[in-house]
């Protein structure tokens, strides 16, 4: 039995006075006890411990090294820990749509939160100066597992490769446009109208949580041809809202997943790759009697896997260079917006059917109770609506032998969509919008999060969440997850075995426990 008391013991004193006040003061500028513990890789009943301990550790703090804890309270602000949590959230945000960033850019951020937090908190923290110099930038990338960032920097003279190196692979592979797809994320602010409105007016009054920040994330593509386009992947950032009580989620028009910041991450991509991607493929070849394989072209975004060509013996996953990514990726060259600007007007139609555009007293209570599962309803609408012609022409940069459509009455025009838009404004009592309000509106949708939108990260909206006790599905558990789970079994059963004399007792429960797991064992080679 000797062995694992020494260990416990040993990682009993690995927690030092420093990561003990750490925990306190995080807690302090307002993370939450899962965080902590992720952030610290400490286990959540450790970090619970520690806070409910918190007097007796800060006595002990001011005992041990008093001169040492006043520095590190007094260098380490409430204001200093909020912006350096914030900037993180935006730096993770901009890895996610693969910003190209540079050191000097996140000083700027980061002096930008500094001073909009000290305006926030008033005269009581206007005393702390900050200038966001290259060593805190030194010392913050040693406090905080910073996400991989795209350096901002493009090589002169590389622009034109990649579409030489495409064509040598479809030449090996013998691929046709029908086989060959491109996907790409994009944010979208599903509860979001032009700013002069009415409705958004009064929304921007109200104190709380504003559903017009409330972002989604979509997925979209299709192939080279244009005939086929993607199920939409939809990451919210809870997973069982109200507004989808008494929905089955597999038959909605999107593929609902969802994260808390509402980011796809390479466990939700590789899922969908494989079990969505993959057999969507093999069932559009057999309908229109090609054979079975794909290219799919990716960025480097941080959420896509650099292995997904090992999961598939159909299909090959190629990437874009950094460099030339942003200028000729296919689904970048006017697909999100396109989408976006028909999402926003079919939002208005719905608007339209719903209240016969002349009561505003019915429009603010339809706009009220718009939901999540309204906004699915209308992105499939939006998406079902973009026009063959359009997802073929966009592959005119990367691969202009497979555009077809040469008539530019075949796309969709986005001048006339925005005019469309401002025509139904008008019929549903929103006379003050015009098309620059319709312009301004899209590009919110692209543009960075703001020091305010960030802030509003931190607040959960309330009462949005389903309480049910559902068991989560077998899909949301990782390798990492269920590896876990394996050893945390066989660390029980090296108990009950090292300290059992009956070996028929030890021989049954093994023999039932692995039984019974075995499901998942299943689950994990698959995985893996």
């Amino acid at each position: 039995h000797a062995p694992a008391v020494p260990a416990a013991k040993r990682e009993r004193k690995a927690i030092t006075l420093d990561i003990k006040l750490e925990v306190l003061r995080r807690f302090e500028v307002g993370e939450k006890l899962s965080q902590i513990a992720k952030a610290l890789g400490l286990a959540v009943s450790t970090v619970a411990t520690i806070r409910d301990n918190k007097e007796k550790i800060k006595a002990n703090s001011q005992i041990a090294t008093p001169l040492r804890a006043s520095r590190l309270t007094r260098h380490r602000s409430a204001v200093m820990e909020t912006m350096e949590r914030l900037l993180h959230v935006w730096l993770e945000d901009q890895s996610q749509r693969n910003v190209p960033l540079s050191v000097t850019i996140i000083q700027e951020k980061a002096k930008s939160l500094f001073d909009d937090l000290q305006r926030e908190r008033g005269e009581s923290s206007q005393t702390e100066k900050f200038s966001a110099s290259k060593g805190w930038f030194v010392r913050f990338k040693e406090r905080h597992c910073l996400p991989h960032f795209k350096i901002n920097s493009t090589p002169p003279g590389n622009k034109d490769i990649y579409p030489e190196v495409l064509r040598s692979i479809i030449e090996e592979g013998e691929y046709t446009p029908q086989q060959v797809f491109n996907v790409d994320e994009t944010g979208l602010y599903w509860k979001r109208m032009p700013e002069g409105m009415f409705i958004s007016v009064e929304e921007k009054a109200e104190p709380g949580f504003k559903s017009s920040k409330d972002r989604l994330m979509l997925l979209l593509g299709g192939n080279a041809a244009g005939d086929f386009k993607l199920k939409p992947l939809l990451v919210y950032h809870l997973e069982t809202p109200k507004a989808l009580k008494g929905y089955s989620k597999p038959n909605l028009p999107v593929i609902w997943r969802s994260n808390k910041k509402a980011w796809a991450t390479r466990s939700i991509f590789q899922e969908w790759f494989t079990y969505f991607f993959c057999p969507a493929v093999e069932k559009y070849c057999a309908q229109n009697n090609l054979t079975n394989k794909a290219l799919l072209i990716l960025d480097n975004a941080p959420c896509h896997p650099v292995d997904l060509s090992d999961l598939s013996d159909n299909v090959r996953v190629e990437y874009l260079h950094d460099s030339t990514a942003d200028s000729i990726q296919p689904m970048g060259q006017g697909i999100a917006s396109t989408f976006k600007a028909h999402y926003v007007r079919r939002t208005f139609e719905h608007i339209l059917e719903a209240t016969d555009g002349e009561d505003t007293a019915m429009i603010r209570e339809f706009w009220r109770n718009y939901s999540i599962m309204d906004a699915v309803d209308n992105i499939a609408v939006a998406w079902e609506q973009l026009r063959p012609a359009t997802m073929n022409s966009v592959w005119k940069k990367l691969w202009p032998e497979c555009v077809q459509f040469q008539s530019v009455s075949q796309t969709d025009n986005i001048s006339q969509l925005k005019q469309n838009i401002v025509t139904l404004a008008k019929n549903v009592a929103f006379e003050e919008v015009v098309e620059a309000d319709v312009d301004q509106l899209l590009r919110s949708h692209e543009e960075d999060l703001s020091n305010e939108e960030l802030l509003q990260l931190e607040q959960e909206p309330a009462g949005e969440e389903e309480s049910e006790d559902a068991p989560p599905a077998l899909r949301q558990l990782t390798t990492g997850k269920l590896s876990a789970a394996f050893s945390h079994f066989e660390a029980g059963l090296q108990v009950l075995t090292s300290n059992s004399t009956n070996d028929e007792w030890k021989l049954k429960v093994s023999r039932a426990i692995s039984d019974a797991i075995n499901c998942y064992r299943e689950l994990y080679n698959e995985k893996k």
